[in-house]
């Protein structure tokens, strides 16, 4: 953990989505210095999902020895920003730092993206943090020490950040290029830059993404708050920077990331936008025992009663080896509960051996599952090739990895498709 120097006492931080999450860790570790925190965010009743509103961040931020105003602000309604920036200087005298954290995210493709989801992803991301800049930054070129900081990416156009959910990526880097340009247009006088995470971050977010499970591969959002204090109370110098939080923190002379691990020594994910980070991960949680997993499965037909090896034919109609063998497996493991948790009808597009349409059916009286198109259409339809699938269902593959590095597509109902890992790891004894 990085320590507290004292460099933000009596500071001002506007930060957007502070009621939890990342934003709220920012604004704690500022908190211990003695900063002053506009919290500027949305919910002001308590969710009926999501933990804390603007006035309990409040109470926690007044509690870590530092002073706070809530303010209800969405970004997306340009006078609530313009109203809490006011509030903060009369309330202040000024603001320092601007975190634009505020943030909407849906992981889908172009044709199953609503209208009204695009919007609200550039709303918030793009346009909340242009327009919040824009409000802040008469009174950032005011201080000493002035810096704007974006929860954003580095801006990579490998295509396949593109491919499963171009709406969310342009909303993203929508924020990236704010970076970019105001970094420039404000270079001497404030100082701009991005910060991203090298892994996935437990967030109310991630479990609503992942499902159960999911933040065993995550780290704590400690892991942000330590990084962005040390940007923050950097000269105004050091600007237009893509910055990812554990080469920094490295470079900080932070050692033990353990402490920033929901479950320490587990295998992480990577988070989004980062290329060499997915390859060196994804081998890691695939290297054991994968190759050995689809020698099993496609070896297992293949010995008689006695030991002896004999010859099987595969059915005619149905493609034989490890994705058919792990079917049967799915197909007798089936239960009447599994059907009732579940309520939803995969499918799957498999390119390789043993590939074509396959599903899995648990919304239908008893389930069943196998080769071909489901009795019933499809809530889900997952695309990958017949390797990662067997991975995936023999539990060296994690769905969110495996969607999120871009080797599994999905069309369809997203909820419905969150539940696949849920059911992964009920099957993944049996399989």
């Amino acid at each position: 953990m990085l320590p507290n120097t004292g460099k933000l006492a009596g500071c001002t931080l506007f930060i957007t989505g502070a009621s939890r999450g990342i934003g709220k860790a920012i604004a704690l570790k500022a908190a211990k210095d003695g900063a002053n925190i506009v919290i500027a965010a949305k919910t002001a009743e308590p969710h009926p999902t999501l933990p804390g509103t603007i006035y309990t961040a409040a109470e926690e931020i007044e509690a870590a020895g530092g002073k706070a105003l809530p303010c209800v602000v969405n970004v997306r309604e340009e006078q609530q920003i313009i109203n809490a920036v006011e509030k903060a200087v009369k309330t202040f005298g000024g603001i320092d730092i601007l975190v634009n954290n505020a943030s909407a995210i849906s992981l889908t493709g172009t044709l199953e993206t609503a209208t009204k989801k695009v919007n609200l992803m550039m709303d918030v991301n793009v346009r909340g943090t242009y327009l919040t800049s824009k409000a802040c930054l008469p009174h950032l070129r005011k201080s000493k020490n002035p810096h704007i900081l974006n929860l954003s990416p580095p801006m990579n156009l490998n295509p396949v950040w593109f491919k499963n959910h171009c709406a969310y990526t342009i909303s993203k880097y929508g924020m990236s290029m704010c970076v970019l340009g105001m970094a420039e247009e404000f270079r001497g006088e404030v100082a701009v830059n991005a910060l991203w995470p090298k892994t996935a971050i437990h967030t109310a977010a991630m479990d609503m993404l992942g499902g159960a499970g999911i933040e065993k591969q995550c780290r704590k959002t400690d892991i942000l708050a330590d990084a962005a204090y040390c940007i923050l109370t950097k000269p105004k110098t050091f600007t237009g920077n893509f910055i990812i939080d554990e080469v920094l923190l490295r470079e900080e002379g932070v050692k033990d990331f353990d402490v920033y691990a929901i479950a320490p020594g587990h295998p992480l994910m990577p988070d989004f936008f980062l290329d060499v980070e997915i390859d060196t991960t994804a081998v890691k949680q695939e290297r054991y025992g994968a190759a050995q997993e689809e020698k099993k499965l496609s070896g297992s037909q293949q010995e008689g009663a006695d030991g002896a090896k004999v010859k099987t034919e595969p059915a005619a109609a149905e493609p034989s080896g490890p994705v058919a063998e792990t079917f049967r497996v799915i197909q007798g493991a089936m239960t009447e509960e599994y059907v009732r948790s579940t309520q939803g009808v995969f499918q799957f597009e498999l390119s390789g051996d043993g590939g074509g349409t396959w599903y899995i059916d648990l919304k239908t009286k008893g389930g069943s599952a196998g080769f071909g198109k489901p009795p019933v259409t499809a809530d889900v339809v997952m695309s990958m090739s017949s390797a990662d699938f067997v991975k995936m269902f023999t539990g060296k593959l994690k769905p969110t990895l495996a969607f999120m590095s871009g080797k599994l597509r999905i069309k369809g109902n997203m909820a419905v498709a969150i539940k696949l890992e849920k059911m992964l790891s009920q099957l993944n004894s049996k399989l």
